[in-house]
């Protein structure tokens, strides 16, 4: 039990640490840096909707949400899939490029600070493993 608290307490304070930093900062959340990034490393910088859904464990009712509030800000743009007529793509834009760039190093910095500092280089294995052995597990693996 001790375990299963501190870690839900502790991602917690984590997440809400490292989001209020990057909107404090960059006016991005957590999750559009996340979505930013993802698709900073496709080619052509674009992705279905359904995989990117995947990529970053959300539903597709509320990754499109998440694009159309990230479009309004100029940081992606949706692209119909020229080989699937029912089939959309997340594209970044320029713009979505620059704000990731400029995000970047704070958020490195941040994750660096409140994580990866903290731990030895046995914990670092050991988070690793135990998080592909769940993240295998619910993906079905």
């Amino acid at each position: 039990m001790r375990a299963w608290r501190t870690y839900i307490v502790g991602s917690q304070l984590l997440a809400y640490q490292l989001n209020r930093e990057l909107q404090d900062e960059h006016g991005l959340t957590l999750a559009d840096y996340e979505i930013l990034v993802r698709l900073s490393e496709q080619p052509e910088q674009r992705m279905r909707m359904s995989q990117l859904a995947g990529e970053v464990a959300s539903s597709k009712s509320r990754l499109s949400h998440q694009i159309t509030r990230m479009e309004r800000a100029g940081l992606v743009t949706r692209v119909d899939c020229p080989s699937d007529g029912r089939g959309v793509f997340a594209q970044l834009t320029e713009s979505g490029i620059t704000r990731l760039k400029t995000a970047a190093p704070a958020h490195l910095d941040g994750v660096r600070s409140h994580l990866v500092d903290l731990l030895t280089p046995a914990e670092h294995t050991a988070l690793a493993t135990i998080f592909a052995k769940v993240q295998d597990h619910l993906a079905g693996r």
